[in-house]
């Protein structure tokens, strides 16, 4: 008889079953909802930017944000991830003070890095991306803040603020594009719509916040907060290098291609990415936010939580592998039919992407179980391994100078490091609840 049927613990399974059948669910839902719309109503415009605006100008875009999204990391250390941790308020108060904190910090270091603007522009070969640097810090901010907010939502199980503010920027943004490109504003059009959406949203998120977040911020003492920095020193020790090191492999086909390829190939690579990843991160978040927050709580109550985590694979793989496998036939077709005969190449770029998109839900879903048993320090060992591993599968292909052999090593070394993360991280869990039955 297998060690689960043996465990008299397993029994409590059933209360998380019923669990996340109940409010889990109904979290789930909400969030996935608004995220779905949220990702519909940036999509539907595409069929219309994708004949406004030209590949270099999504080039230059997805540029913006992939030093964007570096940079964010470093704005809060990741903390923010730490506030669903603590059993006491005023401790999960303290950590969020300290996210504030880092914010402030880095928004002013990255407002001194306007200064090398050009510089910084010419490393990438993209000299456009000089005359819209000076957004990045309010970019930076916007994201470190909702980052803090997003969390202390999670937190306090409110989730209607954080679908309101997913949707609320998708329409910001996507009508900025839209409204500008139509206007004859093209490559600033697209930057400055990525950069006041967050900004607008957060501005109204803070109002849902307030409440709570005022008295707690009031409550704050620099020992109690430099305390708490402590405490969770793993995140900005373990947790922040694993993030960077995260997106910049993630961002790596743009950065490294970009000075080999030019700016055109990269901008069908862009739209494939965004194109691709983009449902897979509208269900990824909201499985994430639902399931850190729940299994946090059952590890507080010594509860087994195996049985979720084999329960969601199954359902997963059962639901994406079909549709992937039929979306192998027909997406450059697809693409080229939504959004003009010239994009047909980001079709391909995506048919290669489909195993990486796969396990990448898998592994997000769920990645942070290195912060919920404190094992930091092997999440980056993993996101070292999976740096290498894409770096190498893009070099063979910049090395052969053949573009699509860039895309599709990198797709399948991402997808061979992630699957050895998604199992070590299962054993994890496996291990926790045979500690329960002890």
């Amino acid at each position: 008889m297998r060690f689960w049927d043996n465990c008299s613990t397993f029994a409590s399974e059933m209360d998380i079953v019923n669990l996340i059948k109940s409010s889990g669910a109904r979290n789930f839902a909400k969030l996935l909802s608004a995220n779905v719309l949220a990702q519909v109503i940036g999509l539907i415009v595409y069929p219309i930017l994708t004949r406004i605006y030209s590949p270099e100008d999504f080039g230059l875009l997805n540029l913006f944000l992939s030093i964007g999204g570096v940079l964010a990391i470093l704005s809060t250390a990741e903390y923010y991830y730490a506030i669903v941790l603590p059993k006491e308020e005023q401790e999960a108060e303290n950590v969020f003070g300290v996210g504030v904190l880092w914010l402030i910090a880095t928004t002013l270091l990255i407002g001194i890095s306007i200064t090398f603007a050009k510089p910084i522009s010419l490393l990438f070969k993209s000299p456009n991306l000089a005359s819209y640097y000076w957004l990045m810090p309010l970019y930076v901010f916007a994201i470190g803040a909702w980052n803090l907010l997003n969390y202390w939502y999670i937190r306090h199980k409110e989730y209607n603020p954080i679908s309101h503010y997913q949707v609320s920027q998708n329409i910001l943004s996507a009508g900025g594009k839209l409204g500008l490109g139509l206007g004859g504003i093209f490559q600033g059009g697209m930057i400055f719509s990525v950069v006041i959406a967050p900004m607008i949203s957060l501005a109204s998120s803070w109002l849902y916040a307030r409440k709570t977040l005022l008295p707690a911020l009031r409550r704050m003492s620099w020992r109690e907060v430099g305390e708490q920095a402590k405490v969770y020193r793993n995140f900005p020790c373990f947790v922040l290098p694993r993030s960077f090191v995260n997106m910049l492999a993630g961002q790596m086909p743009v950065l490294l291609l970009t000075p080999f390829f030019g700016g055109e190939a990269v901008g069908f690579l862009s739209l494939a990415i965004l194109l691709g990843y983009t449902p897979i991160g509208t269900i990824t978040r909201a499985i994430y936010q639902v399931m850190y927050q729940h299994t946090t709580e059952q590890v507080h109550e010594h509860k087994p939580i195996g049985q979720i985590f084999r329960k969601f694979i199954l359902s997963a793989s059962a639901i994406i592998i079909p549709v992937f496998v039929g979306l192998w036939f027909v997406l450059p077709n697809l693409t080229a039919w939504l959004l003009g005969s010239e994009w047909h190449v980001s079709g391909e770029y995506i048919r290669w992407m489909l195993p990486w998109l796969y396990v990448s839900l898998l592994s997000c879903s769920i990645n942070y179980l290195f912060d919920v048993f404190m094992k930091q320090n092997w999440g980056l060992f993993f996101e070292v391994i999976l740096a290498v591993m894409r770096v190498a599968g893009l070099y063979i292909g910049v090395r052969a100078g053949d573009f699509m052999l860039s895309i599709i090593c990198y797709s399948l070394f991402t997808t061979l490091a992630l699957v050895v993360q998604i199992v070590w991280m299962l054993l994890q869990v496996r291990r926790y609840d045979r500690s329960l039955c002890e």
